[in-house]
């Protein structure tokens, strides 16, 4: 190599080492001007999406609100003003809304939310025939805190309706309160009532890697063919959070964790500089490329940024 494409290549990575360092390492390009959603709005956290009718629809935690709020999208990018679409009731279970998963199924679209008073977290469910507009079907959680392994917290659910069995699948974490701790399994005919996998946790966090040695949460599962992906947080410890992929066969056992996990992290002095969670990703067919949406910390604010992944290969080894 001359001295000119030297001197060339050094200038390249002075100006953009967070970029070149995402293509190389992990091939997940954050949106250089992250994040999408927050300033004004106060903490947003831990999304939820469809993609339907040539429009992104996201669900998000608002803390400033106690509530989950709406919004839409055409390129996933730049956010319509969101409302609040659920805030919390008089149940004595619910004294704040968050961590929710939506689907869309037939007429109606259902919604599962973490509903949590200062010391518990439990699951709530409610339908709407818009996505704005919800009614609870329970003044009651649909899914608490039982086994000994969910401690005083069930949270952050992730439902998909699977047509073969006929069946609604839940993952979810449980644990603690301020960090839960594994992932779950359970499965419903209704929506309301849940039936947990006997061996659960069906994730937990791997002690022999440094980055989620603490702790694994989050789950949020995406099919593609043969395989189910998972996109997860670890923690390395009750602060430093990162986001990881793993892929199983059945979506339950012999989960392969990304060798070169975790594919996004905090950037130094960014806006994420503290911990990056609760991913949820959707691969676009037509473009050929992932968009993950995700939320940054930096002290006490959260905000929701998005990467980039072209092609649907997700670089698995084994």
């Amino acid at each position: 190599m001359n001295r000119f494409a030297v001197l060339f290549l050094l200038a390249v990575m002075i100006a953009a080492p967070n970029r070149l360092f995402a293509q190389d390492a992990n091939e997940w390009v954050k949106y250089e001007n992250n994040p999408v959603l927050g300033g004004e709005l106060g903490v947003c956290f831990d999304v939820t999406l469809i993609q339907e009718d040539g429009l992104y629809k996201m669900w998000f935690s608002w803390r400033a609100k106690h509530s989950m709020g709406y919004t839409e999208s055409v390129d996933g990018v730049h956010w319509k003003e969101p409302v609040v679409v659920l805030a919390p009731c008089d149940s004595g279970w619910e004294k704040l809304v968050n961590r929710s998963s939506v689907v869309h199924k037939g007429e109606l679209y259902y919604m599962w939310y973490t509903g949590q008073t200062d010391t518990t977290s439990q699951i709530g469910f409610a339908t709407s025939k818009d996505g704005i507009h919800w009614t609870r079907q329970s003044d009651k959680p649909v899914l608490t805190a039982e086994a000994p392994w969910e401690k005083v917290a069930v949270m952050c659910p992730d439902v998909r309706w699977n047509e073969e069995t006929q069946l609604f699948e839940m993952r979810y974490s449980g644990g603690e309160q301020y960090e839960p701790n594994a992932i779950g399994y359970a499965t419903s005919t209704d929506g309301l009532r849940w039936t947990k996998y006997e061996n659960n946790p069906i994730f937990a966090a791997d002690p022999n890697s440094k980055w989620e040695q603490h702790k694994v949460t989050a789950g949020q599962i995406v099919q593609r063919g043969e395989w189910f992906y998972m996109f997860y947080i670890g923690f390395e410890n009750e602060h430093l959070a990162r986001i990881g992929v793993a892929r199983s066969k059945d979506g339950l056992t012999n989960w392969r964790r990304k060798k070169d996990n975790p594919i996004v992290s905090p950037d130094k002095d960014k806006w994420d500089a503290d911990a990056c969670y609760k991913p949820f990703a959707i691969y676009d067919e037509k473009e050929d490329l992932w968009r993950l949406w995700y939320n940054g910390r930096r002290g006490n604010v959260e905000q929701i940024g998005l990467v980039i992944h072209k092609g649907e290969d997700l670089g698995f080894t084994e």
